[in-house]
């Protein structure tokens, strides 16, 4: 035994580079293979979705459900002053079915009543938040759906909000 020959035999082994090309291999042939999949919509994805763009199209205006809108007054609230902002201007209208548009109508001072009060307890930095509108839309409808009754209101849409 000569040197040299101990010195190849304690030398490590360089990995074989076989594993990490198969794997590169795969990898490209599974990206292809699902780039073809979504392009040729093998698996049907998007029928779903272009029969209900055209079951919309097919809908007439009879189709549609029956709404009635009921204004409420603009309201003008006053804020505590608070960096130059004084007031709330507030005005919206109430989404109710026909047969309750009525009703609605016959008790708006009591729904005027309830945003008044809830609109003052409001703090003014969380008006001033742009991501506030959505909450406190969702809270004026739960109160004036508990004071018009059940099915009366579906809905309360904001017209104005601002701030002055």
């Amino acid at each position: 035994m000569t040197a040299s020959s101990d010195v190849e035999e304690n030398a490590p082994r360089k990995a074989s580079k076989l594993p990490v090309l198969l794997g590169l291999v795969l990898a490209i042939i599974g990206a292809g293979g699902g780039f073809f999949a979504v392009q040729t919509d093998i698996f049907g994805a998007s029928t779903d979705s272009e029969s209900t763009g055209d079951d919309a199209a097919a809908l007439d205006a009879n189709d549609t459900p029956a709404v009635s809108f009921v204004a409420i007054d603009p309201l003008v609230i006053s804020l505590p002053h608070a960096g130059g902002r004084d007031h709330l201007r507030f005005a919206a209208q109430l989404e109710v079915p026909p047969a309750y548009a009525a009703e609605v109508e016959a008790i708006k001072p009591r729904i005027i009543d309830v945003l008044n009060g809830y609109l003052r307890a409001i703090e003014i930095a969380s008006l001033e938040d742009p991501a506030t509108l959505t909450r406190l839309r969702a809270q004026m409808l739960r109160r004036i759906q508990v004071v018009s009754g059940p099915g009366r209101v579906t809905d309360l849409l904001i017209m104005e909000f601002v701030l002055s």
